[in-house]
């Protein structure tokens, strides 16, 4: 008789599930491209979350199926969205001026590098084309809380929670919070040293130790 495969870690879905648990009610949030657009999916029932994107949409809907895409109703990162009866629109230079002016409580990202002082790289990779700079800049300076959720390790298995960044600088000292698909690390204050508060389902300390060469408390 065949045993069941133990599952380790955990699936970009659930990174984002797990990104969820901290959101609260009345929360305006900026959720990144790639997994961080998943936390939309993980809303807790019943919590009211407003999501606002760079590109002058505030209260953003489900995605859509195909038969209601709108090819004009899309986020920052160009994937197709739904909204709401309170959805309101603006052009980018007010919605810059929410971020700016702290009007925001919580932004998920997503990284390429984090460094063990909660610096960010996810913008540019240098000699590959990038469409822009994007928001991310104004977002880890002018967001109240700013969660990274990313793989642990890169395609290539390199770490990419490192003692400094290699790639070109998002924002320094700016992470709180960083879940990856093997466990979270979280700071209490941009002072304090990461520390490791959870592990994803059949991981062990040791084997984050092994794919981790930021410094952080265990």
């Amino acid at each position: 008789m065949a045993t069941a495969v133990e599952t380790k870690g955990w699936t970009r879905d659930q990174m984002a599930a797990r990104a969820a648990k901290e959101l609260r009610d009345g929360y305006y949030v900026n959720l990144g491209i790639g997994i961080p657009t998943l936390v939309a999916n993980n809303i807790p029932e019943g919590m009211t979350v407003t999501l606002q994107s760079e590109n002058g949409m505030l209260g953003i809907g489900p995605f859509p199926y195909e038969d209601e895409v709108d090819p004009d109703l899309i986020n920052a990162g160009k994937q197709t969205v739904s909204q709401l009866d309170q959805t309101s629109y603006f052009d980018s230079a007010q919605s810059f001026a929410m971020i700016r002016g702290g009007h925001i409580d919580l932004a998920v990202l997503g990284a390429m590098e984090i460094s063990e002082k909660g610096d960010i790289a996810n913008w540019m990779i240098p000699g590959k084309m990038i469409k822009g700079m994007g928001g991310a800049m104004d977002l880890v300076a002018g967001v109240k809380k700013i969660i990274v959720v990313m793989e642990h390790v890169s395609k290539n298995g390199d770490p990419k929670f490192i003692p400094e960044c290699t790639l070109p600088l998002t924002g320094k000292n700016s992470i709180d919070m960083i879940i990856t698909d093997l466990c979270v690390f979280q700071r209490p204050d941009h002072d304090s040293p990461f520390k490791l508060i959870e592990l994803a389902p059949g991981m062990t300390a040791e084997e984050v130790r092994e794919k981790t060469t930021a410094k952080y408390v265990e």
